[in-house]
């Protein structure tokens, strides 16, 4: 078929990375071969795939959406910000330098297009259908020059594009006339439609306004996809843990023992592949949260400190905050702390930075024996081990190289008392290793808390995303995407004045 679709949004979390993974488990169960895309990406929530590229976790959820292998070709532009200024620019999975916003659109981002369209290019010989997902808005139209992720891509692939707009925040039917309206005619032409997302309610109340924007647009709607709660998909960004609020609303076992075990996250500058914290919260009897005051960690079980972009400025937060002090009283209680990449290099006992903060010597907080050394070159693995007596698998995604100089070995790092710590992303994903992990938590932390025996993280997110195909199959126009797919943008749209300026 060689088809393609770009989903686009009214705005940034509308629910264009639900939407792609939906039609990508969707058209795989008709037995489509089917690749997801992303131009261009910014988000601090990775993933690495087989062969050592760095793309965005949302990329990989898409992949496994649509049941093939996560590549480069996915996402060959990541940006990962390091403050609110500049990021670090990834190209086809490795970093190639760090660039202001200003510096990326000035110019940079235009040269990036030819490496884009070539990938998409790729998957499209490769794959029946090709389902991109753009980033914000294709409205934006101070940075509509150097687009390379919505109208860009869209206009020099010819792809039909389908805006999802979040009804749940209000104002959808002006946010996709809107949305419409700012673009000149050559990109409206390639606007198809519009898909309503997070509907609440009964649907024969909106159809009068669905009417309505048919007629206003001359435009047609694929689909009102209802709310559903708990929908465990990999974040981009933000302090959502995705399967935790699918566990929470979805799973109604209780805990297997007689305990709960209480899971506290430290919310660090920069925070990164948070995704990590999910599949502890997907054991009956978990609860995880997020924190930012010291008194938050005074009855959790576990204190996990996650990956961060920025392990110093992190390091100086957690000594703002009063949370270093009360991570030290938790080391000498023998009460359990988990860091995991950053987290794990924070809790060593000395940092040498010259890449990533450039601050030169600092002091980490001394409750590992680790040394730290930034190197110029990032380490990207996909590592396999064992730990506890169980298998685990993990990823890794860092700058910071480690030297342990002590404690009991726990995968690449240590262990110290209860004090534990490694670079592997994604270990907590093992299932036997997390058990085993959570088992020896419960003990340091005196709960009678059991992991339950079968809970399977692989299987919850299997279920998420045939969740996700299920909304596309149900409640949108099936038959009018295929065509869309197969055939491109329709014929004779029209125009909707003012256009771009």
């Amino acid at each position: 078929m060689g088809g393609g679709l770009l989903i686009a949004g009214t705005t940034s979390d509308a629910g264009k990375s639900v939407v792609t993974a939906g039609i990508c488990r969707w058209l795989v169960r008709q037995g489509v071969k089917v690749a997801p895309f992303k131009g261009q990406n910014m988000s601090l929530n990775s993933f690495v795939t087989r062969e050592g590229a760095e793309i965005g976790r949302a990329q990989a959820m898409q992949a496994q959406a649509a049941r093939v292998e996560p590549s480069a070709l996915m996402n060959p532009v990541l940006l990962k910000p390091g403050s609110d200024r500049s990021s670090q620019v990834v190209l086809m999975g490795k970093p190639v330098g760090e660039l202001s916003a200003r510096g990326y659109h000035g110019g940079r981002q235009q040269a990036l297009l030819g490496t884009v369209l070539e990938c998409l290019a790729e998957l499209r010989g490769t794959y029946d259908a090709v389902i991109c997902e753009g980033a914000g808005s294709p409205a934006e139209i101070n940075l509509r020059r150097t687009d390379i992720v919505n109208m860009g891509i869209a206009r020099a692939a010819r792809l039909p594009v389908v805006v999802v707009g979040d009804i749940d925040r209000g104002g959808v039917f002006a946010s996709f006339f809107g949305t419409t309206a700012l673009l000149s005619p050559e990109d409206q032409a390639l606007v198809a439609g519009y898909v309503v997302n997070k509907f609440r309610g009964d649907v024969t109340l909106l159809e009068p306004g669905i009417e309505m924007l048919r007629g206003l647009t001359g435009r047609h709607t694929y689909g009102i996809l209802p709310y559903a709660h708990g929908l465990g998909i990999d974040e981009e960004d933000g302090l959502r843990v995705s399967m935790r609020g699918a566990v929470r609303e979805s799973v109604v076992a209780p805990p297997v023992g007689e305990d709960v075990l209480r899971v506290a996250v430290c919310a660090v500058p920069l925070m990164s592949n948070f995704t990590d914290v999910d599949a502890l919260a997907a054991e009956p009897g978990v609860v995880v949260r997020f924190v930012d005051r010291p008194e938050e960690l005074i009855d959790a079980d576990l204190v996990v400190v996650p990956g961060t972009r920025g392990t110093v400025r992190a390091l100086e937060w957690l000594h703002e905050r009063g949370l270093a002090t009360e991570l030290a009283r938790r080391a000498a209680e023998g009460r359990p702390v988990l860091g995991i990449c950053g987290g794990f290099q924070l809790l060593g006992e000395h940092i040498e930075d010259e890449v990533e903060s450039k601050a030169g010597s600092v002091p980490g907080l001394g409750l590992l024996p680790v040394r730290v050394r930034f190197a110029a070159d990032k380490t990207l693995a996909r590592p396999v081990g064992e730990a506890l007596g169980e298998p685990v698998e993990g990823y890794e995604i860092h700058h910071g190289v480690a030297e342990v100089l002590g404690g009991d070995a726990f995968l690449d790092g240590c262990r110290v008392g209860a004090v534990w710590g490694t670079h592997w992303h994604g270990s907590l994903e093992s299932d036997g290793f997390r058990r085993r992990f959570l088992e020896q938590v419960a003990r340091a932390a005196g709960r009678r808390f059991v992991p339950a025996p079968d809970t399977s993280f692989g299987a919850l997110r299997e279920e998420q995303l045939d969740r996700l195909g299920d909304l596309i199959e149900e409640h949108a126009d099936t038959d009018a995407l295929l065509r869309l797919i197969e055939q491109g943008p329709p014929a004779g749209l029209p125009f909707i004045p003012p256009g771009a300026p």
